[in-house]
C-alpha cells in the first residue's frame, strides 16, 4: 500500500467520524472477533430507490437479534465494522469509520450514521477499486481482528480499473476473505447487459479466501433478506471451515 493512499484513508477516517461516534474511539489495537468492511456499490446503475433499499437492508440487518446474537457468540463478543461506498476506480468513500459493535446500542449508533449520511452517485463500477480501498482501510483499522473480511455488494461487473481478480488475489494472499452479495436485476447497465451472469462473475472473479461465500439477492427488494443471511453467516463462521458458496 502506498504512503499516499494510506494517508488518504487515515485522513478520511478522521474527516468522516460523526460526532455521535467520537466518544467511542477505540483504544490502540483493541481485540475484536472480526474486522468487517461493508463495501457497497453506488454507481449510477443504482437509482435512488435502490440505494435506499441497500442502506435500509444494512440498517435492519445490523440491528437484527440474529446478527447481535452472532456477535455475542464470539470470543470477545464484539466486531468492528467500516461502511464504504464505491463506484469507479477513482471513487471510494469511507462513509462510516471503524466502529466497535458489541450490542444493540453500538449497532444503532452505527446504523443511525448510515441513515444520516448523504448519498452520492458516481459513474462506472470498479470492484477492484473497492477491494483496494477496503484493504487500505483494514490496514489502518484501530482494532485487532481475529478475522478480516471484505463484504462486496453490487449490481455489475468490473468496468473500471484493473481486473477484480488482481485485487482479489492480493487480498487473499494477505489473509483477507472476500464475500460477495451480487444483486441480480434485468435492467441493462449503461444500456448493456453484463457479459456474464453476475452470480457467475462474483463466484469466479470476486470472492476468495478462507470460508469465502456469496449470497445472491434476486433483486433490490430482496436485498435486506440477503444481507441478514450473509451477516449472520460471516460473523458466526468458524475459522478454517474452508471455501463455501451459498
Amino acid at each position: 500500500m502506498s504512503i499516499t493512499r494510506r494517508a488518504a484513508v487515515r485522513a478520511s477516517v478522521g474527516a468522516a467520524l460523526p460526532l455521535a461516534l467520537a466518544p467511542r474511539r477505540a483504544r490502540a489495537r483493541e481485540p475484536v472477533d472480526l474486522l468487517l468492511v461493508l463495501a457497497v456499490d453506488i454507481s449510477r446503475s443504482i437509482d435512488d430507490d435502490e440505494a435506499k433499499l441497500q442502506r435500509q437492508g444494512y440498517i435492519e440487518a445490523l440491528t437484527n437479534p440474529r446478527v447481535l446474537n452472532a456477535i455475542r457468540g464470539g470470543l470477545t463478543g464484539s466486531i468492528a465494522v467500516a461502511y464504504v461506498e464505491w463506484a469507479g476506480w477513482e471513487y471510494q468513500r469511507l462513509v462510516i469509520p471503524w466502529t466497535r459493535i458489541a450490542g444493540l446500542a453500538d449497532a444503532q449508533r452505527f446504523t443511525d450514521a448510515i441513515a444520516e449520511a448523504p448519498r452520492i452517485a458516481m459513474s462506472w463500477t470498479s470492484v477492484s477499486g473497492a477491494i483496494a480501498f477496503a484493504l487500505d482501510a483494514l490496514a489502518a483499522a484501530p482494532y485487532e481482528g481475529t478475522r478480516q473480511v471484505i463484504d462486496v455488494s453490487g449490481d455489475g461487473v468490473n468496468n473500471s480499473g484493473p481486473p477484480a481478480e488482481m485485487m482479489r488475489d492480493r487480498a487473499v494472499a494477505s489473509g483477507v476473505t472476500i464475500n460477495g452479495l451480487p444483486i441480480i436485476n434485468d435492467r441493462p447497465t449503461f444500456g448493456r447487459l453484463p457479459p456474464v451472469p453476475l452470480d457467475f462473475y462474483y463466484r469466479e472473479s470476486v470472492i476468495g479466501g478462507t470460508g469465502a461465500f456469496m449470497i445472491v439477492a434476486e433483486d433490490f427488494d430482496k436485498f435486506g433478506q440477503a444481507v441478514l443471511r450473509k451477516l449472520v453467516r460471516e460473523i458466526a463462521v468458524v475459522p478454517g471451515e474452508g471455501r463455501a458458496l451459498g
